[in-house]
């Protein structure tokens, strides 16, 4: 079976299009991500803002079985 390199450009071309959507699609959920943890940090830091002010608050709760 003998290829030429016209033969394979489109497949080759393809394969490259595929590759870069990916990487672009993996940039944007990392950035994604890295918004989420930072957001995260953010409410975390306001939990210990309020823990601060009100020791108590949400240190006890009531169970009941």
């Amino acid at each position: 079976m003998d290829f030429s390199i016209t033969q394979l450009s489109p497949s080759i071309n393809q394969a490259n299009l595929a590759t870069d959507f990916g990487v672009a699609m993996l940039a944007k959920t990392m950035n994604n991500n890295e918004k989420l943890g930072q957001n995260l940090a953010n409410m975390i830091d306001s939990a210990a803002m309020e823990r601060s002010v009100n020791p108590s608050v949400g240190s006890n709760f009531d169970l009941r079985v």
